[in-house]
């Protein structure tokens, strides 16, 4: 493995040692095992995102193409995650450290992570949700860390009492940042997104109240923020506050090995502040995207598609139950009025018409550039721009 030299301490999670970054999960082919085990080859954590991974094996997709029944889709990528899990592992060899994020608002949330463990990975990270059952599902797999997403006091304390009935406490928590985050954010209200509640420092001085009063000593589970760390200096005030770690998403899908369509790269590297909007999900959260022609159309009537959406007749396109509870198929008005597995997997193939595009609020390190994973960790753990890494490294 090419460990990268750090500036900063190694984040130790449940016995292993790794680079202070974790990739984020990015869905629906987005981060899968070329982007998880170039990550972990260089020494941080790569992870797998196990939304419907089915859509990277032609094989399986030729093989479920006319299929309607959502109990077979769900092994199909099951199946899927388990060819990428180990496809990841190839690339990273047997010491580099890979994770698999697990949507907890997925229907087949639990399938996931039982086979997540059963091929190899050594760490489950849940958001979208409070995973408050991961210990019992992991049972079997004492040696995989456990990493719940939460974005504020309330969920932190909340798992640390559930979990800690159970004997577990978290291996490290990811603390996300919902005013600068990708994807769906840790917010429940699009007027909360930018509360002054999910500031890092508020919310880690919190937290070490809540491991106070529960008698967890704050250095025993690393705290990781996530959300617009995109540089050397971001990373230092985020330690300064206390931080172990930090999970990075959209920068790594600028990188030559992220399994991403180029169009999907282009999208989001080309992407202005202004062309980022928030908006409310089918998953009933809100989310962040880049304001593509899809997502223009669709905001412009989204006010009246939430309106009618107790009374219309329209049915599920996919039929796949992708999501526990989905404000399209379920009709509720409260929830985004579209079929997120549709626009999704249009993203996935390139489609910049129809596809919606996951990104987070702020700049890319490398503007519109794709560089290599290497590239960026260099530049983010040592301040490295890509002309200065080789010189630094042999010097190192």
């Amino acid at each position: 493995m090419a460990m990268i030299k750090s500036v900063f301490p190694s984040l130790r999670i449940r016995g292993r040692e790794a680079l202070p970054i974790i990739q984020g999960g990015m869905g629906v082919g987005i981060s899968a095992h070329r982007l998880a085990g170039a990550v972990a080859k260089e020494g941080a954590i790569g992870t797998v995102a196990s939304v419907d991974l089915r859509r990277l094996h032609p094989d399986i997709m030729q093989r479920v193409r006319k299929c309607r029944d959502p109990e077979i889709h769900g092994a199909a990528n099951v199946e899927a995650l388990d060819r990428e899990v180990r496809a990841a592992r190839e690339i990273a060899g047997p010491d580099g450290f890979i994770a698999v994020n697990v949507m907890r608002a997925l229907s087949n949330y639990a399938e996931l992570v039982v086979q997540a463990c059963k091929s190899g990975a050594n760490a489950v990270i849940s958001g979208a949700g409070l995973p408050f059952d991961l210990p019992e599902l992991t049972e079997k797999f004492k040696h995989v860390a456990l990493i719940p997403i939460l974005s504020e006091e309330r969920g932190v304390r909340a798992v640390l009492k559930k979990w800690g009935r159970k004997g577990r406490l978290p291996d490290a928590i990811v603390i996300e940042h919902p005013r600068y985050a990708g994807g769906h954010l840790g917010a429940t209200r699009l007027d909360e997104v930018n509360d002054a509640r999910f500031d890092f420092a508020r919310v880690f001085d919190e937290i070490r109240k809540v491991f106070q009063e529960l008698g967890v000593a704050f250095e025993k589970i690393p705290l990781i923020p996530a959300g617009g760390v995109n540089s050397l200096q971001k990373i230092k005030d985020l330690f300064a506050l206390g931080a172990s770690g930090v999970q990075i998403g959209t920068p790594f899908v600028a990188t030559e090995e992220c399994d991403a369509h180029p169009n999907f790269k282009k999208v989001l590297a080309e992407a202005r502040r202004e062309d980022i909007v928030t908006f409310m999900s089918a998953a009933g959260l809100p989310a962040r995207a880049v304001l593509t022609p899809w997502l223009k159309r669709y905001l412009a009537k989204e006010e009246r598609l939430r309106a009618q959406a107790a009374s219309s007749c329209h049915e599920c396109p996919s039929k796949l139950e992708c999501l526990t509870h989905c404000g399209f198929k379920d009709h509720n008005g409260a929830a985004g009025q579209f079929c997120i597995e549709t626009q999704l997997a249009a993203a996935q193939r390139g489609n910049i018409e129809q596809g919606l595009f996951f990104r987070g609020s702020e700049s890319l390190p490398f503007g519109t550039e794709v560089r290599k994973v290497g590239e960026l960790l260099e530049f983010l753990l040592r301040g490295a721009r890509p002309e200065q890494a080789s010189l630094l490294t042999s010097a190192a």
